[in-house]
């Protein structure tokens, strides 16, 4: 019986050993911290043996595959370990698919791949396809597979995620953006991480398709250099294709092999450029896999978007508050700020991941009237920010950085939440930062 041994006793953890454990592995669950106490009750309902608070090698170092979680780096002494002794490290994503014969269209980007992940498995659901989604999104991949039997999946995947693959290959890869993000796990190196999201098409062959943005300068110099072997679909708000999808009064023009279909745009229920082209992405992907134009169309004109993304929470006093809570990056608060379009008090800050914040140098100055930190160490911010706009406070709870914009905010202006940053210092996560601002909004 070959053993499996498993880092990490989170989501993916869990959904790994629960799969391990059905195709006849011996498994073992090690975790360097807490294991959460419903994924311990899953883990001793299915009989797993695990252990939290450390690693005993001896039962690590004797594996024949060892699935790590996506947020353990490569670098650590355990994994660097396993590694010396040719023991095969993989993500979750390689390991579950192997066990599914399912069509997988999978998703990745610095920003966007929730909400085109979202709206693809919309798409086809809406359109009575037997489709799941996971990854970094909902249900690990691994329990999905374990448990249902799907025609299709659609996934959304992080670098790290694409870091642990060997075999993995999506038959449709979707590549919305790359901006520099997650800098810290790749040495400071953009290159490194441009390298890593292109890992999405590295097993692709001539029958599979490459859905990437063509107005990203990083992706089409990349491809220049290292051409792919499947087949390419560029989508564009600025350049007509020959493939691909593109928009012509106020149309979306998707041109594949199979033929050119027309969508209208003007009824969107997403709004901001940014997700025009998540759309682009989407609807690519769903005329690839043979959905009707009609069926496109309803379902892009009633699709609910992520939670904590641009989410209008409520309006008091003529204010609008807005939640841009999984904006953990510079590149999705620029997509937030760039959509305003009334005067904005902005929530920024948390845990830095090297950013840089000239690039929001124009639109902080446009549009926003007040800057409120919300962070432990704000003093990058009050570097770049701090003689831009006329007021800019620091706090260190939500609630107070709410009582300050209420103060601030006047008739026909926006509340944004839109931090730029990770969430780790005064939150659990980008959710319970997201949660705690429309708490503190229902508060005032």
């Amino acid at each position: 019986m070959e053993r499996l041994v498993i880092l990490g006793g989170g989501e993916s953890g869990a959904g790994t050993a629960i799969l391990g454990k059905q195709k006849g592995y011996e498994v073992f669950v090690s975790d360097k911290g807490e294991i959460k106490d419903k994924y311990k009750d899953v883990l001793t309902h299915f009989g797993i043996d695990w252990e939290e608070g450390g690693h005993s090698e001896e039962k690590i170092l004797n594996a024949d595959l060892v699935m790590k979680s996506p947020g353990i780096p490569d670098k650590v002494p355990m994994v660097q370990k396993l590694i010396a002794n040719s023991i095969p490290v993989v993500s979750e994503i390689e390991f579950a698919a192997r066990y599914t014969k399912a069509t997988i269209i999978g998703i990745t980007g610095s920003n966007g791949k929730t909400t085109t992940t979202m709206l693809v498995h919309h798409i086809l659901k809406q359109a009575g396809y037997n489709v799941g989604m996971a990854g970094n999104i909902g249900d690990s991949f691994a329990k999905m597979v374990a448990e249902y039997s799907y025609d299709f999946y659609v996934l959304e995947i992080s670098s790290f995620q694409l870091d642990g693959i060997s075999k993995f290959k999506p038959h449709i890869g979707i590549l919305t953006n790359i901006t520099p993000d997650h800098l810290d796990r790749y040495e400071y190196d953009f290159k490194k991480y441009i390298a890593s999201k292109f890992r999405i098409a590295m097993n692709q062959k001539e029958e599979d398709y490459f859905i990437y943005d063509a107005d990203d300068e990083v992706i089409s110099n990349y491809l220049k250099e290292h051409p792919i072997k499947a087949k390419t679909l560029p989508f564009s708000l600025e350049k007509e294709g020959l493939q691909g999808t593109y928009l012509k009064d106020k149309h979306f023009v998707i041109k594949t092999e199979q033929g050119t279909m027309e969508i209208t745009s003007n009824s969107l229920a997403l709004e901001g450029r940014h997700n025009l082209k998540n759309t682009m992405a989407a609807i690519t992907a769903a005329k690839l896999v043979g959905i009707r134009k009609e069926a496109i169309r309803d379902s892009i004109q009633n699709f609910q978007g992520a939670a904590h993304r641009l989410e209008k929470v409520l309006k008091i006093h003529h204010v609008q508050y807005i939640n841009d809570s999984k904006a953990t990056n510079v590149n999705a608060t620029y997509y937030a700020l760039d959509s305003m379009s009334t005067p904005t008090v902005w929530i920024v800050g948390g845990v830095d991941k090297g950013n840089d914040y000239k690039v929001l140098m124009p639109l902080v100055r446009e549009k926003v009237k007040a800057i409120i930190c919300l962070g432990m160490d704000n003093s990058k911010l009050r570097h770049a920010f701090g003689n831009a706009v006329d007021i800019f406070v620091e706090t260190y709870a939500m609630s107070e950085a709410i009582k300050v914009a209420y103060k601030i905010a006047e008739r026909g202006d926006t509340v944004l939440l839109s931090p730029a940053c990770a969430s780790f210092d005064l939150f659990k996560n980008y959710e319970d930062r997201g949660n705690q601002f429309k708490e503190a909004i229902k508060n005032l």
